[in-house]
Order: structure tokens, then sequence, then C-alpha cells
């Protein structure tokens, strides 16, 4: 088979086993570190195993259980494999082009011995484009039957594990296993995937950590997620051990789905409470910005495969099934219930909710009827043993007080029932009720309307007219997935038994023409939002967020399941000192602007005052007759004055550029004067200091500062918004400005930023006759990015005859309008060192500080 993949499975073998020819690797394309080219397979930026690629477009789809059936024939020793035509995974293929080649990668449903997993493995890539496993038994039981089954759907479907009965106790042994099958998935992908050209979509829980192990090793894949299962609120959440390894292995991805904005707005806020991170909506779509990269939200609940259903509602064993449902429920109303065998589908409340409305309602004992089909439980254990003694004991209790010898209130079919009989069960059935308390999607309702729909052979089976109106009823429970998109169905909470009763009677009593046009709604929803389109939709969106992969640099941080990539600028790049230092050396009239906290002080630092080296530095680089240096600070003119008084010639702005001087025998000068505003600003923070726990007002002497930093992270962000509103009105003929920063509101008088402070200062130095050869300014807060734009426009301006060395640096790696970066605050004191050292006169106290320099360069 032609293929672009990486190892096309040669890994898997030795020798000659595979005889499939390696693909050829081109050139790298993407450079690891700034300025090296890596090449080799053992490159960390996986973007280097690049191939030139001449086949078609490709898919690959990667879940817990590939869409086949398997069997092995043991007297003739062989396996036999068919693909699984129920299979959500196959039916997606239906929302890609013919010539889209999709790849699935998952376990098989069957355990296969080490001596023949080559020969398999081999055979399933050849016959059906499916890339095994085969993830060791022990740790598949684990993984799977483990951490998924008793940590992760119990605590995803709200149910905590407060006592050893219900839910167990975090094993950190099952989440190891739980990355170990994770990490295998991701050796998998790797053997086939091309990082360049192919897409990968990776679906549900099993495999929340698998983009980490994708991510790390190519910066620039194109991930997709989709969770099939509720997503719980934070407060839930929150009480997973393991909750910011999840958190951000899914934060790898580019695109993240979900069936409901419910599920997407808890993981929003999950991220949001536990890591920080805040959101928007980007043109309609949402967007998280997660280190200079965007991770896209999806809302789309996933459709149903409309053409297999309508081919297994025409087989001949469906119309006889439903001629048989007909003459067994003749006289009688059926409603009907399909769920699997599970705590959480609400079987037991649903009983409850029928015994009751025949309990209220004597007319319609003999008259209606309750067919339940029970699927098989996809899980095991005390709970799920619980759950069914509990339906079945309901169920005899119900037929023992309301059955007569040729009526049974309650039918329970509880064995594996073929798609051809539940499909007639559907077409038979006056309403349907969906009664889980908590379910990711659950696609039953769809079901029941498109077979509700019939079709002509179906209608002649039931002797129903082709052109009779079509009608249909849905009670569903508001905690499952599908429930927004059924906007005419009766939505119930399934624990109110009588509120669940009350509809039921509602829907089988309801006027026909009613039915119909409901009917009619759900079925134009359900044909024409279908899986083709569900999977096409996610695709589209997948592309457009991967779209802009190129044009950006990416780095590699943090360890294990806690990495992640930045993503940046091409030209941002790291400031080289040795360069700075040469540049700064030929210069004759320097201009150096300097933040204070996180950039001369670290910004975690108890202590905020300067320490010894600062001030040399400072005074050495303040002190250089061709030097005019200023610290640019957010912070109040007092307390820089007392911190900074040893720098006899250093200049400083305070809060921001209101109050700015040029040494410390100038006056301060005021670049605003009307603060009249002051105290229509103040009481109204009050107002919302006091209706928010957490928050305080920081007043200055040209500004006040709401912070809502230690308040709820929704609820302040919530105040935030509402308080900026509110100043904005009332300061609406004010010379004030109101801006949101992070986790605060600042009022300050209209016109006065950091930019302008670095403007006037240039300005200044133009008008003396000794325009700027040199301009570095170096800012690790939002309130920096007006100096890096201010100086970059200045120096453009036609006053400015020859263009100055400029050196804009934030401090970190992260998106900002400088060109340059440094790691940290220590990184900074290295470089103003070097400048120190090259300062002249040399400063008193600086070689002490030449070695370390030296060693530097």
């Amino acid at each position: 088979m032609p293929s672009r993949s990486c190892a096309n499975l040669l890994d898997m073998a030795s020798g000659d086993i595979l005889d499939i020819p390696q693909t050829p690797r081109a050139l790298p394309r993407v450079m690891t570190v700034p300025g090296i080219i890596a090449d080799g397979y053992g490159s960390n930026d996986g973007d280097s195993d690049s191939m030139s690629s001449s086949c078609r477009e490709r898919k690959i789809v990667v879940a817990n259980m590939l869409p086949l059936h398997a069997r092995r024939d043991t007297a003739a020793k062989k396996w036999f494999f068919s693909l699984d035509e129920d299979s959500l995974l196959l039916q997606l293929k239906d929302g890609f082009s013919p010539e889209t080649e999709v790849v699935y990668v998952g376990s098989l449903k069957v355990d296969v011995e080490p001596s023949e997993q080559e020969e398999v493995a081999q055979r399933l890539l050849e016959e059906f484009k499916c890339v095994p496993t085969f993830v060791p038994h022990d740790i598949q039981d684990k993984f799977y039957h483990g951490f998924c089954k008793q940590q992760l759907w119990p605590l995803f479907h709200y149910m905590l594990p407060m006592c050893p009965d219900h839910g167990d106790r975090f094993d950190r042994q099952l989440w190891q296993a739980y990355v170990s099958a994770n990490k295998i998935f991701a050796d998998k992908v790797m053997e086939v995937v091309n990082p360049e050209d192919d897409y990968i979509w990776i679906q549900d829980y099993h495999l929340m950590v698998l983009p980490t192990f994708l991510r790390k090793r190519y910066h620039r894949v194109k991930l997709g997620f989709f969770l099939h299962s509720p997503f719980p609120s934070s407060e839930i959440y929150r009480t997973l051990p393991v909750r910011d390894e999840i958190l951000k292995g899914l934060l790898n991805c580019d695109l993240i789905g979900f069936h409901t904005f419910d599920y997407a707005r808890h993981f929003l806020s999950c991220c949001s409470r536990m890591l920080g991170l805040d959101y928007e909506s980007k043109r309609g779509h949402i967007g998280l910005d997660y280190f200079g990269r965007t991770v896209y939200i999806k809302i789309l609940p996933v459709g149903i495969h409309m053409g297999r259903l309508e081919s297994v509602m025409n087989l001949s064993s469906t119309f006889d099934k439903a001629k048989e449902g007909q003459e067994q429920f003749k006289g009688k109303k059926v409603i009907l219930g399909v769920d699997d065998m599970d705590i959480f589908k609400g079987i037991s409340l649903k009983l409850l909710a029928f015994e009751y409305l025949l309990q209220q309602d004597q007319d319609l004992q003999g008259k209606l009827v309750l067919v339940q089909i029970v699927n098989p439980a996809r899980s095991s254990g005390k709970d799920v043993q619980e759950a069914r003694k509990e339906t079945y004991s309901t169920a005899e209790r119900i037929n023992q007080i309301y059955g007569r010898s040729n009526y049974e209130p309650v039918v329970l079919i509880d064995r594996p029932v073929p798609r051809y009989e539940k499909t007639a069960y559907y077409a038979v059935a006056e309403c349907c009720l969906v009664n889980a308390v908590r379910d990711g999607m659950n696609l039953v309702p769809y079901k029941y309307i498109v077979c509700r729909q019939g079709s002509p052979g179906m209608d002649e089976a039931m002797g129903i007219k082709t052109d009779s109106p079509r009608t249909s009823m849905l009670v569903v429970s508001e905690f499952i997935g599908c429930s927004p998109s059924l906007s005419g169905a009766i939505r119930v909470n399934p624990w109110d038994i009588e509120a669940v009763a009350e509809a039921l009677n509602v829907a089988i009593t309801m006027s026909d023409s009613e039915k119909q046009l409901r009917h009619e709604k759900h079925y134009r929803y359900v044909s024409s939002h279908d899986v083709a389109y569900w999977a096409r939709s996610f695709m589209q969106d997948l592309e457009r967020a991967c779209k802009d992969h190129y044009s950006k640099r990416c780095w590699g941080i943090g360890l294990g399941l806690g990495f992640r990539v930045i993503a940046l600028s091409p030209s941002f790049r790291k400031l080289s000192i040795d360069h700075m230092v040469s540049s700064y050396r030929r210069t004759q009239r320097r201009a150096i602007f300097l933040d204070y906290d996180g950039t001369v002080v670290p910004q975690s630092s108890l202590i905020k005052a300067p320490s010894a080296e600062v001030l040399t530095l400072l005074n050495a680089l303040s002190s250089d007759p061709k030097n005019t240096v200023y610290i640019v600070s957010g912070r109040g003119r007092m307390s820089l004055s007392e911190w900074l008084s040893p720098c006899e010639r250093l200049g400083i702005a305070a809060e921001h550029g209101y109050f700015i001087r040029g040494s410390k025998t100038a006056d301060w000068e005021c670049l605003a004067s009307d603060l009249e505003w002051k105290p229509i600003v103040e009481p109204v923070m009050k107002l919302y200091t006091e209706a928010t726990d957490g928050s305080y007002i920081e007043p200055k002497e040209s500004a006040l500062v709401w912070h809502h930093h230690d308040a709820d992270p929704d609820f302040g962000s919530c105040q935030a918004k509402e308080l900026l509103d509110h100043l904005e009105t009332v300061l609406a003929n004010e010379p004030a400005v109101v801006k949101r920063g992070q986790h605060i509101v600042e009022v300050k008088p209209q016109g006065v930023t950091k930019g302008l402070v670095a403007q006037k200062v240039l300005s200044m130095m133009v008008d003396s006759g000794k325009p700027p050869d040199f301009v570095m300014c170096i800012g690790d807060d939002r309130s920096d990015e007006d100096m890096f734009e201010s100086i970059l426009s200045s120096v453009s301006s036609p006053s400015v005859t020859a263009a100055p060395d400029i050196f804009a640096c934030t401090v970190g790696q992260k998106p900002s309008k400088a060109k340059y970066y440094l790691d940290d605050t220590a990184d900074v004191l290295r470089l103003l060192r070097g400048l120190a050292n090259a300062s002249c006169p040399k400063p008193r106290h600086t070689a002490q500080f030449q070695v370390a320099f030296d060693s530097v360069l």
C-alpha cells in the first residue's frame, strides 16, 4: 500500500518480515533551536521528520477501539476480521471527500498472542487501514477497566468517590497505566503519521494525555480531540488529583470538540480556575490563548448515519418484527426506552415515573405499555449489579400490581437485541422516553425520530398510507447531550418522578397535529445534522485552526505531562548579549528604558527594594554621559525615589509616566493635571468591593485600581466587566480612561502611558541635537507593550535622520510587540552587567562582575 507514513510499521518488525519500502525523508523545514537546523530522526521537534508527499489527503482517527469485528478460528488457527458498520468511527468517513485516506489507530476487542501480532498488524494495515496498538493485558485492564471506568467515567458523570461503596479512591497505579497506554497509542500514531500533512483526530476520554506525547514529538502536529462524554463542572473536576495533567493534555490540541455548550463552558471554567487562562470569542469561534497558540473550542452534537439506519429499516426481518409488535400491542400505546444497564441511565427512575402515572390515572391501566430494552452493561461492578437488581424488582412490582392476564405494563427485554428488532420497536412506539441522569450525547432519540418517519417498505408492512402525516413524541432528560438540539421534545428532570409522569401523560394525550409539527421539526434537524455533517464540520474547523502553524516559530517547554509548545512570531528571538554589547560600544547617544517589577526585580520577590547589585548596575549605566537611563514603572513615586536614591543621574517615570523626573535633583513633572474624576470613581469602586469578596482598591496619586485576584475567578471576572461598563458610562465626559488588565480594572488620566514617557524622552534627545543611535527597552508587563510600540514609531519619524539600533525586549517567551526576549530577571541582570562593563567611565564596583560577564560571552 503506498503510504506517506514515517515508519509504516517497520519499527514493529525485524528483518524482512514486512517488505514495505522505507519512505524517503525530505529536508527538515523547521528550526528546533533558533539559528540551528536539526537533522535526523532524533530531533525533539518532529517537524524535521517531514517527507515529500504526492499521496492523497489523509486523516488519522485515534480511538480506544478499532471499528472492527474480530474472531479466531481455533482449529484453523486463523484470524477473521470484518468492518463494524455500526461504528461511529467508520461512519464519520462519509464527512470526508472520496479522495481522503482514513487510517485508524486503536485496540482490538480481542487479545492477540505476541507471536501473531506482527502478522495481524500488517494484515489490518493493508486490508482495513487499521493500526492495532496491542496494549499489554495488565496495562489494558488497569487503563480501561481501572482508570477509565472507575475514575474518569464516574467523575465525568458527577459521581465523587465519597465512600468505597460508590466509586473507588484514586489509585496512582491506575493513573500510571492510563499514561502508559496513551504512550503506546502515541508510538503507533508516530509510526504512520506525516506530521506536516496529516490531520489527527483523537476520540474520547480514554486518550486525554495522548496529545501531549504527540505535541512533544511534533511541535506543529495538527491535532483535534472530541469528547463524547460530559465534562463536569469545575467543582467536580477539581477533585481529580491529576486534573492539571489532563487539562494540559487537551490544551496541546488545536481544536477540542464538545456535544453541548454546558460541557464546553465547564471545560473553559476549569482552564480559568486551575490554569488562569482566559478565553474569548473570535468571529464566532471560541478560542483559548495558550502560550501563543490559539486552542479553539467546537460545540456540535454528533449525529446518526441516516443511510445505515434506513437500510436496517428496509430489511424484511424489520418488517416482520414491526408487524408482530403491532399485533402484540394492539389497542395499547407503547412508550419505549432503550438504555445501557448503567447507574447513570435512570432506568429505575423511569419505571417509578411510569408506576406513578398508572397510579394517578386509572384509565391508562391496561392501555399503556412501557417497553424497556436493556443493552448489555459496558462495565461491571457493584453499582451495575445494584442497578440491575433495582430495575428488576421495580418492574416485577409494577406488573404484579397493574398487570392482568393479557396485559403486562412493563416489558423488560434484557438480552442482546439485534438492530432490526430495535428499529421495529422504534417504529411502533408512540413515545420515546430517555431519562438518563447524566449522559454525554445519547442518540436514541435521533434513531427514534428517523424510524417514525418510516419508509415505503415499512409503511406497507405496518399498513400506513404513504402520504399520511408522521408523528413522534420525545420525553428527554435535560441532563443528556442531545437535549438542547431537540427543541420540540418535553424536557424533564429525571429525579422529579411526578414531573416525568406528567410529561408522559402530556406526550401520549397530545393532539396529532402538534405531534406532527414537533416530529417534522426534529426530522429536519436530525436528517441534516447527521454523522457526516458532524465529521465534515469538525474537520473544517480543525483545518482552519491549523492554517497558521508554519507562520510562527515554536519552542517546547515543560517536563513530563506539563509539556507545552510556545508559538511566537518568526522574527521574535532571544536577545544576544554579545551582539547587544557590540552595538552598545560603537554608539554614542543611548536611550535605555527599564521596567521595574519583573524586569530588574523578580515579580515573585517578597522584597521589592532593589538589591545592591541592581543599584550598582543602574548607577554605572546612568553615570555614563553617553546614556539616558529611565526606570519606567507603575509604582508610586515615593517608593521608587526611596529605593533608587543612590542613583544620582537615573531618570524615573512613576505611575506609568504620570510623574517623571530626569535625575535625583530634578523636580517631578506631571504629564496630566486633571484628577477631578477621582471622587466620581472611588464610590463606584467601593460599591463593587463591598459586593465582591476578595477584592480591594489600590489608591495611587494619579490612578485608582480595583483588584479581584483573590475573588472567585468567575464572579470576579463578571464583576470586573460590569465595573468597566459602569465606569465608562459615568466617565464618558471626563479626561480619564478605564482599562481592564490581569485581575484589575484601572482608571487613570487620559493619555498617560509608558509609551508617552518613551516618546517624550526620545523627542527631548532629538530636540537637543543629540538624536539617539541606540535605544533599548526591556519590560515584562502588558503596559510595557506601549513602550515597545512607541519606540518603533518614534525612531521611524522624519525628525530622526539616521535609524538607531533598536532593542525592544520582553521578559519571558510570550506574544509581544518586542522583537527580542530574555528568559527572566537573571538574564536581564546578565545583560546589564555586560553593558555596565562596556560603559565609560567604569563603575567602581563592576570588577566583581567581569568574570561572570566573560563567561557569558
